[in-house]
């Protein structure tokens, strides 16, 4: 049984995701979900995980760093094993401040960070706020900055109407999201069903609709300004470790992106694996995550 949400883990998923989550409650009053593994230590890695994704995407990166290093890993509100409120205000600048919470409760005192996805826009949106609690970062297929550039599959969920029918009624946005990722391999049926397992109703994709919803375009949106405010900020962050480790067959965060973020962390160490795509802790395995956890595992800064 799950503590924080009462939801029975069945026998196929704990095989998986052999963790035992927590529960933290956010400013906004909202339960959320999060792994907190390894050694009691206020330093630690903080994995942020993106749309349509929860923590469960690091499952084996935290098998591989937790022995050594704690790890904490947040289900954002609505996603994952978290609650799913249909009011939330699921906007950028809530989910920052959802972490700096979670981060404060915790006593963290020194934060590695790893982002994949909209993760990036929060993890970073978190670190450049607390430029002092940041420690080693690794960067995989993600933006943290303004782009007018999207894939017509995403865009076409950003339609009204015609979005949330798609993304809340067909499921058709974390659904194909099992085979869009992919391009070395493809999931196993178990993994599959483990990344779909919190999204079996409307009510519960209430949150991957809502990340769609709010990914900016343009200046009038209402969580531009937060995006933009954390792409400014990124320089800020030049004298930290930094791994950048990208899947070339990603269809989203392409390579467009990935030269983004060579141009501003450009002494970052990068890993670019050609034939991986979005999901690349799964599609590359050990090629991806051998490199992350011997840089995160480094001598203390």
């Amino acid at each position: 049984m799950h503590p924080a949400t009462n939801i029975p883990i069945p026998t196929w998923l704990a095989r998986l995701y052999p963790f035992t989550p927590k529960s933290f409650t956010t400013p906004r009053g909202a339960r959320m979900s999060y792994l907190d593994e390894g050694p009691r230590s206020d330093e630690a890695v903080l994995m942020l995980h993106g749309n349509p994704t929860w923590s469960f995407f690091y499952r084996n990166l935290v098998r591989e760093v937790a022995p050594q290093l704690r790890c904490i890993v947040p289900d954002h509100i609505g996603m994952g094993l978290s609650a799913k409120p249909q009011d939330y205000d699921y906007t950028l600048a809530t989910r920052i401040a959802d972490i700096e919470a979670l981060v404060a409760s915790l006593g963290l005192r020194r934060v590695h960070l790893v982002v994949h996805d909209w993760g990036g826009a929060i993890g970073f949106g978190f670190a450049t706020q607390h430029r002092e609690l940041i420690g080693r970062i690794v960067v995989l297929n993600t933006a943290a900055f303004p782009a007018e550039r999207i894939p017509w599959r995403i865009a076409l969920c950003k339609i009204p109407g015609l979005g949330p029918f798609l993304v809340r009624g067909l499921n058709g946005f974390a659904g194909p999201a099992t085979w869009m990722t992919m391009h070395l391999r493809s999931l196993t049926a178990d993994e599959k069903r483990g990344y779909l397992f919190p999204y079996d109703c409307w009510a519960n994709r209430v949150a991957v609709d809502a990340f769609v919803r709010d990914i900016p375009l343009r200046s009038s949106h209402p969580s531009w300004a937060t995006l933009d405010a954390v792409g400014a900020g990124l320089a800020s962050l030049r004298d930290r470790p930094i791994l950048i480790v990208w899947g070339g067959r990603d269809f989203c965060f392409n390579l467009y992106f990935f030269g983004r973020w060579l141009k501003i962390f450009p002494h970052a160490e990068k890993l670019l694996l050609a034939e991986a795509g979005h999901y690349v802790l799964d599609d590359a395995g050990p090629a991806a995550i051998g490199p992350i956890v011997k840089f995160l595992l480094q001598a203390p800064l």
